[in-house]
């Protein structure tokens, strides 16, 4: 099992409040799946999804990835981690502005230590369709080919998991539709895991099964 979720709650401050943002969810995840989780804004989903990438810890419950149970890790321990097991594609693509698209991909490479880290994040950009657009910056990037090398950046190091969050949400239609078409390629190439968060009912619909969230609870976690 890639992922195994158990009983966690989000409780976060609003208003000098408490507000339960996840409620007792769990979730199983196999390894090799293609899963979507959908729901109205505000049900968790991207909540669940940092938790699962360990960018934030949960209130309560545990949650295990890859044989690994994130929730009583350190912060240098959860670094080796996300790099080790994960990588993540983000609605707004998060490239670093300053460098080249050729340059974002090498990144996590030059990070771990990988040699030919540049001309490897070159064969990467060719692999999502940019092979001409490795010297450009991302403000000379449209929105799909910022997205493309946010997702070459993602599986530079072929992690076992892959985490996308709203990854068509600020495309149109047909370049949401070809990011969907490149990350279930990608999928099958690699064999990762893939755990989409999504409003997209196309891009859920390309999943294996759909788990819909609402008030911070799994409604199902049925297969399509």
């Amino acid at each position: 099992m890639m992922i195994r979720a158990r009983d966690v709650v989000m409780r976060l401050a609003s208003g000098g409040r408490p507000l339960t943002v996840l409620d007792g969810v769990t979730l199983e995840v196999a390894a090799g799946e293609v899963c979507a989780i959908t729901g109205p804004s505000g049900s968790g989903k991207s909540t669940l999804l940092g938790l699962i990438a360990g960018l934030d810890r949960p209130t309560a419950g545990s949650i295990e990835v890859a044989g690994v149970e994130i929730t009583g890790l350190g912060e240098d321990a959860l670094a080796r981690f996300r790099r080790d097991t994960l990588g993540f594609v983000f609605q707004s693509y998060h490239l670093i502005p300053t460098l080249t698209a050729a340059e974002n991909v090498a990144v996590p490479l030059e990070l771990a230590g990988a040699p030919h880290a540049l001309a490897r994040a070159r064969d990467l950009l060719a692999t999502v369709g940019l092979a001409d657009r490795a010297h450009h910056y991302p403000v000379q990037l449209s929105g799909g080919e910022q997205q493309r090398v946010a997702i070459a950046r993602a599986v530079a190091l072929r992690p076992p998991l892959l985490l996308a969050d709203e990854p068509t949400g600020n495309l149109d239609s047909a370049t949401g539709a070809q990011i969907i078409a490149l990350l279930l390629a990608l999928h099958r190439e690699h064999g990762a895991t893939l755990l989409l968060v999504t409003h997209d009912e196309a891009l859920a619909g390309t999943a294996g099964r759909v788990v819909r969230l609402r008030d911070g609870r799994v409604l199902n976690g049925a297969h399509a």
